[in-house]
């Protein structure tokens, strides 16, 4: 058998995401990875040291414009014609905390046009497909329960400012199991809960890698929210490896939680960077704003059950990753 056929043709879209450029890190091990994306709220440096790779190929494109994959001539080597694409992995999505606003059309057609496009494609070669979607479905933290399973109705108001994603996120669920039913695709969809690792965007909203940074500045280090304000974390490789297991599952294997159900304070992490960082920054509380949710906990029960799956990175070793990382491309981070 040649070299070609002995790999699977895999599509990512959002590869050079935080996520997504991880996950090619990982596939790339035993698969052609087509990684598609648009640079929109991504960046190159993620996929650099992918991009010299026999195995590996970037395509810049946004989604919501339909592109026939085989014509495209970088893409010959992988024989798509003849071998089809196996899986597709579609992470992209154009979120932004901190310039949410700006963004907004992008989400509703990536979440829309964007989804079937990708799920158009899966039909054409038979594709298994999985869909990364968000924690934000089941609303925000009640004071009475504090996890969330995969049974639970979605508590979603459309009509917010931040309706374009977590509405988006929903429709792009229902098209999911829609396509799923219909045309009787295998289709994965992980509601990914708050995760963190080298190459989040920094000082757009994401809490840990702002954290990072500004103190490695000495510059106050930003808590939104009070002295008991939480979350959940769950390091970057712990999820990649939960996406991997959940697209080897089974046709009956549908959706599942991806995220660690352990509550921390921010401000205990905050003092661990402090610490890890031998910072002069000092914490102060911000006022929780309307494009911030307080996410619930994750119920894993089933992911621990269906794909032996638990995070396994504890977050002093994840923060201590982050701080190298940062430290050592501090001055290019968001290029």
């Amino acid at each position: 058998m040649s070299d070609t056929f002995d790999r699977k043709n895999v599509l990512v879209t959002g590869g050079a995401g935080f996520i997504g450029s991880h996950l090619c890190d990982q596939l790339i091990k035993d698969s052609h990875v087509i990684c598609v994306d648009n640079f929109i709220t991504s960046s190159v440096s993620n996929i650099k040291h992918l991009l010299q790779n026999s195995n590996f190929e970037f395509i810049h494109h946004d989604i919501i414009q339909p592109f026939d994959i085989e014509a495209i001539p970088e893409l010959e080597r992988f024989k798509i014609r003849f071998q089809g694409i196996q899986e597709v992995y579609h992470l992209a999505c154009p979120i932004s905390k901190h310039y949410f606003d700006d963004f907004k059309i992008a989400n509703v057609l990536t979440n829309s046009v964007g989804v079937k496009n990708v799920l158009d494609l899966a039909v054409k070669y038979e594709s298994k497909v999985l869909h990364a979607s968000s924690s934000v479905l089941y609303g925000p933290r009640q004071h009475d329960r504090q996890y969330f399973s995969e049974t639970e109705e979605c508590h979603v108001n459309h009509l917010t400012r931040r309706g374009a994603y977590d509405e988006g996120k929903r429709f792009s669920e229902a098209m999911m199991e829609t396509y799923a039913d219909v045309y009787k695709l295998d289709v994965k969809i992980a509601r990914i809960f708050h995760t963190y690792g080298p190459r989040m965007r920094s000082f757009d909203g994401n809490t840990i890698a702002d954290m990072v940074l500004n103190a490695l500045d000495n510059k106050d280090i930003v808590i939104v929210g009070n002295e008991d304000a939480c979350t959940s974390l769950t390091y970057v490789t712990d999820i990649v490896d939960g996406l991997l297991c959940l697209m080897s599952t089974p046709i009956d294997v549908t959706l599942l939680n991806l995220g660690s159900s352990e509550d921390i304070r921010l401000v205990s992490i905050a003092k661990k960077i402090l610490e890890l960082t031998a910072s002069a920054s000092h914490v102060r509380f911000e006022s929780l704003g309307d494009r911030f949710i307080d996410t619930c906990l994750p119920d894993v029960t089933r992911a621990r059950e269906v794909l032996e799956w638990s995070p396994i990175v504890h977050l002093e070793d994840g923060i201590s990753k982050m701080v190298a990382y940062a430290y050592s491309n501090r001055h290019f981070i968001n290029s």
